[in-house]
């Protein structure tokens, strides 16, 4: 099973403009700054936000192409969404939250009450079915907005920010619990999220985003080691410069000039870890590539 979206599309002062490709086993986390576009992007995957050109595919079926007039309605994309604030109606129980998804997919109520309770049980919730979302915990909320998500058996499943409304003690565990369903999840998967640690401990891969369009992707370990913006820089505590390199020098933007290993010529990032950076009060010993003075 594979998602394929290539999408573009307007909504307010952000032009969306993505091309992305997830495959079956993988968990991919969007990384981006507020305004990048990646809720809008989770959004135009489920058919809540309509798209100007491109297509949503899902294992070889168009979901939508305007090019073509094809056009799947939401209820029917098989897509699982878990929103930020998680959406649970509050005049139902935990047990009628879960089994909505199935209900509206004209499930009989015993079945859909049955399947909403394996759910519950495998969420560790099954003390608090009968529990309004008012009387649950923020983490209690986040496992049965996933358990409703999942319960229809859904080819994709969405998450937007999931762990954004907890509390720093509370998020630890519920990140935790979060990867083992994330694991067990056969379909597609892709979350938003804004915090490095969670899209490093819960992705394979990340999609890096910022006004719209896609800047960088990789591993977490790709992604961090080699940063190719501001941001992720930034996100990570590292310096970034963008100079030309001449087989082994770095031209900077200012006239500075850094020696590089391996920097062959055309455009190249320089990144300096904090850590690589010292301060003397006379000339070092040894041969530091870089070395500049201060006088005065």
């Amino acid at each position: 099973m594979s998602l394929d979206v290539e999408v573009r599309t307007a909504l307010g002062a952000l032009r969306l403009d993505m091309k992305v490709q997830i495959e079956e086993g993988e968990v991919v986390a969007l990384l981006g700054p507020n305004g990048a576009g990646k809720t809008t992007l989770l959004r135009t995957i489920a058919g809540l936000v309509p798209i100007q050109s491109g297509h949503v595919e899902l294992d070889g079926e168009i979901l939508e192409e305007p090019a073509t007039g094809r056009y799947v309605p939401t209820e029917q994309r098989s897509i699982g969404f878990v929103f930020q604030d998680y959406l649970l109606f509050p005049h139902l129980s935990v047990l009628d939250n879960v089994a909505f998804g199935l209900r509206a997919r004209r499930a009989g109520r015993a079945e859909a009450g049955r399947r909403a309770m394996e759910w519950i049980d495998r969420v560790g919730l099954e003390n608090r079915a009968g529990s309004k979302p008012a009387e649950l915990s923020g983490g209690e909320r986040q496992r049965v907005a996933l358990a409703r998500a999942l319960a229809p058996d859904p080819r994709v499943l969405l998450l937007d920010e999931p762990l954004a409304a907890l509390d720093a003690t509370t998020r630890v565990a519920v990140r935790r619990d979060l990867k083992m369903h994330l694991a067990s999840f056969s379909g597609v998967r892709l979350l938003v999220t804004h915090d490095p640690l969670e899209a490093a401990t819960v992705a394979d891969r990340l999609i890096v985003m910022e006004k719209g369009k896609h800047v960088q992707t990789g591993t977490p370990v790709e992604v961090t080691e080699h940063p190719r913006s501001r941001y992720v820089a930034d996100l990570v505590g590292v310096n970034l410069y963008r100079g030309q390199a001449d087989h082994g020098s770095v031209l900077m933007p200012g006239g500075q000039v850094l020696a590089a290993a391996g920097a062959e010529a055309g455009e190249v990032f320089a990144v300096i870890h904090p850590r690589a950076v010292s301060v003397h009060r006379a000339k070092p010993e040894g041969s530091p590539r870089n070395v500049w003075h201060e006088l005065g």
